[in-house]
């Protein structure tokens, strides 16, 4: 794919901001990231704007559900052309599969793994006893094998799912920050690191829609990884 390896989440309530947004950055961004907060907020509205500028929806629900709701959420994803859709990994390998009969070319499937905002003691205190990065390992490679496109997992974890993985899948990283400095996120890095570390596509959202001038500050991120 011959796309930016930037994905812009627009994980803010502000209709006209977040065209203004699009539009200022259209030139460097070939995909935005839409949320719970804006599909809920906008519906199918946002969808409908972000395709009139020809811009490629990465739809971040985390679809876990059981395998026949999850499989007819594909269905209305796919009519309605969304590039890229997550599933949690957490849902398991009947429900990825399930998704996947409904997916062609579109939508491409993400599995999340671990979410970034998740330590050791996190997951610890519901019963995991693995360490995050074996988990995500685990998850990843289940993920793949049941017809996943890709995965999502923190920068830290990238590393040992490329080796996993090998050339052939996606990885998408959040948890990027331009100075290493997150309130929201526990397991984050540079776009530098990510990317070294074997990301194809990083997430970044308010670094980037929160800056004086949000064009520059996507400039300086795609500086950082040429």
């Amino acid at each position: 794919m011959n796309l930016s390896p930037l994905i812009v989440a627009l994980d803010f309530d502000n209709r006209q901001k977040i065209k203004n947004l699009v539009e200022d950055l259209s030139k460097y961004v070939d995909i935005f990231k839409v949320g719970h907060l804006l599909y809920l907020k906008y519906g199918t509205e946002i969808l409908d704007f972000l395709k009139e500028k020809r811009k490629k929806v990465f739809l971040d629900l985390k679809l876990h559900d059981i395998p026949n709701t999850v499989r007819l959420a594909v269905k209305a994803a796919k009519e309605r052309e969304i590039f890229m859709l997550t599933l949690h990994a957490l849902g398991g390998s009947e429900m990825i599969k399930e998704a996947k009969k409904e997916a062609d070319d579109l939508p491409k499937l993400i599995a999340v793994t671990i979410l970034t905002s998740l330590s050791e003691r996190d997951i610890k205190s519901v019963g995991i006893k693995e360490k995050i990065e074996d988990l995500v390992k685990k998850l990843a490679k289940m993920a793949i094998n049941s017809g996943a496109y890709g995965v999502v997992c923190s920068p830290q974890e990238a590393k040992a799912i490329r080796d996993i993985l090998g050339s052939d899948k996606i990885i998408i990283t959040p948890g990027v920050r331009l100075d290493e400095n997150a309130q929201d996120q526990k397991r984050v890095a540079t776009p530098k690191q990510a990317f070294e570390s074997g990301a194809d596509f990083i997430v970044v959202g308010r670094p980037i829609y929160q800056a004086p001038d949000p064009v520059g500050k996507v400039l300086q991120i795609l500086k950082c990884i040429e």
